[in-house]
This record gives structure tokens, sequence and C-alpha cells, in this order.
């Protein structure tokens, strides 16, 4: 029987796909709960809306990033 080929991403690209999905949805969480967080505190909600704003960015540039990255064979 051969060997197919695996459909898994090798080990540096999966660690960055997890990263870059982390960033994403923590850094969105993290901005919406600062949004929301800011009706009613707004020094704390913005301090918590800034960084989660950042870390989203991040993680659509890493998807750019991974995008440029050559696959081995």
């Amino acid at each position: 029987m051969p060997k197919l080929r695996s459909t898994e991403p090798p080990k540096p690209h999966a660690r960055l796909e997890k990263w870059t999905w982390i960033l994403i949805y923590g850094g969105l969480f993290l901005f919406i709960l600062g949004i929301a967080t800011a009706r009613i505190e707004p020094v704390l909600g913005w301090s918590m809306a800034t960084p989660g704003a950042i870390a989203a960015v991040i993680g659509f540039v890493l998807i750019y990033v991974r995008s440029r990255l050559k696959d081995k064979p």
C-alpha cells in the first residue's frame, strides 16, 4: 500500500497558524470587551481595547506572512 502525503502543514507552519488564530480571536475578544467596558470606565476600557486591537492586527499580518512562506517538499 503506498504511503499517502499528509495534508497537515509542517510543524513550523502549524505553530504559526495556531498563533495567528489565537492572536486574531483573542485580540478581537479583548477589543470588544474593552469597548463594552469603556462605556462605564473609559480609561480601563480603552486600556483593554488598544492591546486587543494591536493583537488582532498582528494576527492579520501573520496571515500575510504565512501566505508568503514556501512549503518544503
